[in-house]
């Protein structure tokens, strides 16, 4: 019987070619509603997720010093209820559909109960509050894209 095999010069190549495919085909398989801005605001909502990002490693860092007052601080200041008006929320909300808008909010509200659990001092608890946090991130993009 003879078996089909592949050279080992081949396979690199082979697997690259497998992987841009399958690159190509998920970028074209985004069903995910597009909400377009101006390209200006498109800038300052993507440096707001930037920045959301590195607060969550920030707030990270700092439980895993056993610090969660300071990840409580952290957490209100940059995305809790308190930091809408630093984030501009309330000019790019009208560019947003009413789901994203509130998963945003969702987002916010999640922060703010986070620090809260935070400054209770139980890491477990905080940590479950934070989870949530990036929950609603997960929940927001996979539901939308700006690009």
């Amino acid at each position: 019987m003879h078996r089909f095999c592949i050279k080992k010069p081949f396979i690199l190549p082979i697997m690259l070619l497998a992987l841009c495919v399958a690159k190509i085909s998920v970028a074209d398989e985004d069903t995910r509603q597009l909400v377009e801005f101006p390209e200006m605001m498109q800038q300052h909502m993507l440096a707001n997720m930037r920045d959301h990002l590195a607060t969550i490693n920030q707030i990270l860092e700092e439980m895993a010093k056993g610090e969660l007052d300071i990840a409580a601080a952290i957490a209100e200041a940059r995305l809790g209820m308190s930091s809408l008006e630093s984030h501009g929320a309330s000019h790019m909300a009208g560019f947003m559909p009413e789901g994203m808008q509130s998963a945003g909010t969702a987002m916010h509200r999640s922060a703010s109960r986070f620090a809260l659990r935070a400054e209770e001092g139980d890491a477990l608890v905080a940590y479950k509050a934070l989870s949530e946090v990036t929950a609603t991130c997960v929940a927001c993009h996979s539901a939308y894209r700006i690009r």
